[in-house]
Order: C-alpha cells, then structure tokens, then sequence
C-alpha cells in the first residue's frame, strides 16, 4: 500500500500550518497511538468511569488541537456512559472513535 493509499480518510489539523501551533499539533498526534492503548486498555478492564473521563479529556483536546471530528465521537463514547448505556453501545461508540483517532495525521495533507 503507498503511502498516499493509507491516508485515504485521514484527519489533518487545520491549525498544522500555523507556525506556533503546528508543533503543538505534531505532539498531540504523536500521543494518539497512547492515547488509543489506553482507551482499549480500559473497555479490556471495563473500567467505564476510567474510559468517561479519557473520552472527555480527548473531546476537549482533540478540538483544541484542531480534530473537531473527535469531539462528537468522544462525547457519544461519554454519554453512553453516562446513561448508562448496555455495554455493547458503549463498546460501538469506543470502536468508532478509536477508528477515527487513528486516521489523524499531523501535517496538512496536502
């Protein structure tokens, strides 16, 4: 597959450009294969006050750094939880924003 292929859906941050964020940027997306561990790590304990707050810290973050995609997809993760949700909702909603956090990219995508 090259390289342009496995992009194919990828997120950029349109903060990536800008000189004094795009290095903030750079870090947030090298953190995210952490950040995605974790959150499996999580559901693997069911853990789900532990994966609420991890999705609510990545709703916040993700749109600070400029992934507003994330946002919604972390905050479903968290109101699953918070209502209480049967737990295959809740591991549907960390499935799909899981897929998503491995589609950002740092750089601009151009």
């Amino acid at each position: 597959m090259s390289q342009h292929e496995s992009d194919v859906g990828a997120l950029y941050s349109p903060l990536a450009s800008d000189p004094d964020l795009g290095e903030i940027v750079q870090m947030f997306v090298d953190e995210m294969p952490e950040r995605v561990g974790k959150i499996n790590g999580l559901v693997a304990a069911c853990d789900w006050e532990g994966l609420r707050s991890a999705a609510h810290q990545l709703k916040g973050a993700a749109g600070s750094h400029g992934f507003a995609p994330v946002t919604p997809s972390a905050a479903s993760v968290e109101d699953a939880i918070r209502d209480g949700q049967p737990e295959t909702q809740i591991r549907k909603a960390v499935e799909e924003l899981c897929d998503l956090c491995r589609r950002i990219r740092a750089g601009t995508g151009e």
